[in-house]
């Protein structure tokens, strides 16, 4: 129960500064609707045949009802925290779960897939929804939506929903750096301004559909993953330099990305949230956030984006998952994902409230 009142209390600050900040005007986001990878998948992944899921158990374990959803995480993940500090679900659900209808979807949706990227070679690896396809579903909500709401709310609702873009890191960890094909036809650098055009094309196609505020998620500090650090036994198990500084350049052409867009695309209300220092912060002062482990994640590591990064049942998990930075090998605890949203929501996401 005290993790819990610390949470309520959490929340309660957040609105209150948000209504400091922005008066009367929380309700001006009616919905949260998500694009991205396993950092914001609610478990899109158990409905396809793809083994990148965490549909079992020690996932989910600190979720409501210990349940796992999906999600890559012991809880929560940050789309979670965003759509509740904006005074809508504690929760987004995922698309493809049968379990959710329209009614569920009118405050909040996510298409997102685990393992999932810019590049449809990402996608391919290990068989998941890539972008173009998140974006077919997207439009068909949008009718679904018009259906229940009537054209004119429906229009209402997503031109003033928030829309968050959250994927990247798969394309250079799992594609580019992992499996032959593009790292022959790209140097890094192209690859980077490749991929920035997928993304640039795919914030246009969401401006033609009607969206117009949307947050571009930038990259963590890659480099910093527990897989990464593990693998890199020359460097004394540290961060790994070159995909830091990858995030970093990428994270670069990301940021100039939302400031030719707001310039060419008359509405638009497009930003950058980028997690990479507050991520960085975390990991390199662990004890000022209540840490102890940072290389090390709660549960077994694995070798993909996927389930297996941990074993079925609790035998090679952590007691107490709020004393790690990670979960599993590639993704955040609960706290670390309430941390991290937390700053999203406060130094970047406010505007939307505007």
């Amino acid at each position: 129960m005290e993790g819990h009142g610390r949470r309520i209390t959490t929340l309660l600050c957040i609105h209150i500064v948000l209504l400091h900040l922005v008066g009367d005007t929380v309700a001006k986001v009616p919905a949260t609707i998500v694009f991205g990878d396993s950092s914001v998948d609610a478990g899109n992944n158990n409905f396809i045949p793809t083994i990148a899921r965490s549909n079992f158990q020690p996932y989910g374990r600190d979720f409501e009802g210990g349940k796992a959803t999906g999600r890559f995480c012991n809880g929560r993940i940050p789309t979670d925290f965003i759509s509740e500090a904006f005074g809508l679900k504690p929760y987004v659900p995922a698309y493809l779960d049968p379990r959710y209808n329209i009614s569920d979807f009118a405050s909040g949706v996510t298409f997102a897939s685990a393992a999932t990227g810019y590049d449809n070679a990402t996608s391919d690896v290990l068989s998941v929804i890539p972008l173009w396809k998140q974006l077919e579903y997207y439009k068909g909500y949008q009718k679904n939506l018009s259906a229940y709401l009537g054209e004119n709310k429906a229009k209402e609702t997503i031109t003033d929903a928030l829309h968050l873009i959250s994927l990247g890191t798969n394309d250079f960890l799992e594609n580019y750096y992992t499996m032959p094909g593009r790292a022959s036809q790209f140097t890094p650098e192209q690859y980077q301004t490749f991929l920035a055009g997928i993304a640039e094309n795919f914030i246009r196609r969401l401006y033609d559909l009607g969206a117009r505020k949307i947050s571009l998620g930038g990259l963590p500090p890659m480099g910093c993953l527990p897989l990464e650090r593990t693998t890199n036994i020359a460097g004394g198990n540290e961060c790994v330099a070159r995909f830091n500084n990858i995030a970093l350049e990428f994270n670069d052409k990301l940021k100039n990305l939302t400031t030719k867009l707001n310039q060419e695309l008359s509405g638009i209300k497009l930003v950058f949230s980028n997690p990479y220092y507050i991520m960085l912060s975390i990991i390199k002062k662990p004890e000022l956030y209540g840490f102890e482990s940072t290389s090390v994640a709660c549960c077994a590591t694995g070798m993909f984006e996927m389930g297996y990064a941990c074993s079925r049942g609790q035998m090679f998990s952590c007691t107490d998952a709020t004393k790690y930075v990670f979960w599993d090998s590639f993704h955040p605890t609960e706290k670390t994902n309430s941390i991290v949203a937390k700053y999203m929501v406060l130094r970047v996401l406010y505007q939307f409230l505007q």
